[in-house]
């Protein structure tokens, strides 16, 4: 009774009309390197104030599930990704859209990102209270192995040598320690310099990574790009379901991983990318295609970050405990419309909750339709000559980068990424390891002190909790199996 009132409340025109408008909009913000999912919800934060709570809300939750697709457009087409969410396949992305398949690239990408999204959202549908009950008890020991898991995830994702993958990893860390020290306060390598304090902001740094460093080296090497040919509904799903029937496994497993992950305060979409293009890798009979340009890296990945979505609406609507920032944009609205999020919504405003989640089960349903439509017209840009394209790119992220901070240090900032990206591409250094270093390098230190406070240095500590524990032995055993693998492989070989 509740989900058919709340499905009713869903159909009303004036409802429908802001939920295909918000879908239109972030669809458009997500493919716009820069403009992020959280920075689009924010700026629609304003609007809601002249929306009912329904509407308002089932529009917020549309759009972030369009904007996270988005951004996989121009990571394919333009090896820039729109979100932080999809620079874990990128790479993937772009090199099949280099061989002439970008068809497929973008066509297993969204029919792969509509059902992991439809994944989470029957999942935070059916299983809200359980999973947000887990996530709710999580302290320091399981945030820093989980920070510890990821960081072991960046070297597995990367296509280079593990020593290699490890240099990027320290450089994000580095990159990440730029500012306060987060117990002492004390200034780290801002070398006097006031815009460092605050440390240097994510999406100027990704931006001028994965975008501008695109940019210069078209510039210092400029080749005709090939010619796109006009856009077609067969061409655009010609084998795509095969792709999808053979990777059913892995895209459910990507379901699962980035709902979980999603559903853990302070993780998000990103994280959650991350570790099941690692896991994919790891598990994959065709481990050796990854990083030349498969769907076997895209497909589990992609479905993860739209899983996280759902995920990281559990504990923010069940218990007022952001997933991400994107669900604390969410529960600011809540307060706004005169509700509090937790358990007691479920029993004050049944209705409107159950029409949030169903909206966003509706989102994902109807991205794929959607997403058709946003890749059509975006594909028209590569009509242009590349240098005019690239002039666009470089004007797209300046804007992207300013509108971050509103400072002019900000676009210095991408910049000097796009030239250390530069640099690193052409020394053949993973790029990936670096940005996961930079997300989770404030959050390792700052749990690992935390923990270490709360055991009194007793290390043992660490693993005392089952949670904590077993993450702990998860990400020890990534560690030390393959080295062992290697150990015994030798010896035999020697034998």
């Amino acid at each position: 009774m509740v989900a058919f009132e709340s499905l009713m409340l869903l159909l009303e025109p004036s409802t429908m009309l802001v939920i295909i408008g918000c879908a239109i909009y972030g669809l458009v913000v997500g493919a716009i390197p820069g403009f992020t999912a959280t920075m689009a919800v924010a700026l629609l934060v304003p609007m809601t104030y002249f929306l009912d709570p329904v509407p308002a809300l089932a529009g917020i939750v549309t759009l972030a599930a369009m904007a996270i697709f988005a951004g996989d457009i121009p990571g394919a087409l333009l090896r820039m990704p729109g979100t932080p969410a999809s620079a874990a396949y990128a790479d993937e992305s772009f090199q099949m859209a280099r061989r002439g398949e970008a068809e497929t690239a973008l066509g297993t990408s969204l029919v792969a990102s509509a059902m992991g999204g439809i994944f989470g959202a029957l999942l935070l549908i059916f299983a809200a209270p359980a999973l947000a009950e887990i996530s709710l008890s999580f302290s320091s020991f399981e945030y820093f192995w989980l920070a510890c898991l990821g960081l072991v995830a960046a070297i597995a994702a990367s296509n280079a040598t593990p020593a290699k993958g490890a240099i990027s990893l320290f450089i994000g860390l580095t990159i990440g320690m730029v500012g306060l020290d987060p117990v002492f306060g004390q200034q780290r390598f801002t070398f006097g310099n006031v815009n460092l304090v605050g440390g240097l902001a994510f999406i100027p740094v990704l931006i001028g990574l994965f975008a501008v460093s695109e940019a210069f080296r078209f510039g210092a090497s400029p080749v005709a790009r090939p010619e796109m040919l006009p856009l077609k509904p067969a061409a655009m799903f010609k084998g795509v379901f095969g792709h999808i029937g053979r990777l059913k496994l892995p895209i459910l497993r990507g379901g699962i991983i980035g709902s979980v992950v999603g559903a853990i305060p302070g993780a998000g979409a990103d994280i959650a990318a991350y570790i099941s293009y690692a896991v994919a890798r790891r598990l994959s009979p065709n481990k050796d295609k990854f990083g030349t340009g498969t769907v076997d890296g895209i497909v589990p990945a992609t479905a993860a970050n739209n899983a996280a979505v759902g995920g990281a609406l559990i504990p923010a609507t069940v218990f007022g405990i952001p997933g991400d920032s994107l669900t604390a944009v969410i529960i600011g609205v809540l307060y706004m419309k005169g509700l509090n999020p937790g358990p007691t919504v479920f029993l004050m405003q049944p209705t409107l909750l159950y029409a949030v989640f169903i909206a966003f089960l509706i989102a994902n349903i109807v991205l794929v339709p959607f997403g058709f439509g946003a890749i059509a017209m975006f594909r028209r840009v590569l009509s242009a000559p590349p240098g005019v394209v690239m002039a666009l790119v470089i004007m797209a992220c300046i804007v992207g980068a300013f509108a971050v901070e509103n400072t002019t240090f900000a676009i210095a900032v991408m910049l000097g990424a796009g030239l250390l990206g530069y640099y690193l591409e052409g020394n053949e250094f993973p790029l990936a390891p670096v940005i996961l270093g930079i997300v989770l390098g404030p959050i390792l230190e700052s749990t690992f002190l935390a923990s270490l406070a709360k055991s009194q240095g007793a290390f043992t500590e660490f693993f005392s909790r089952p949670i904590a524990g077993t993450l702990g032995a998860t990400t020890i055993s990534l560690v030390v199996a393959p080295l062992v693998y290697v150990l015994i492989k030798s010896r035999r070989q020697a034998t």
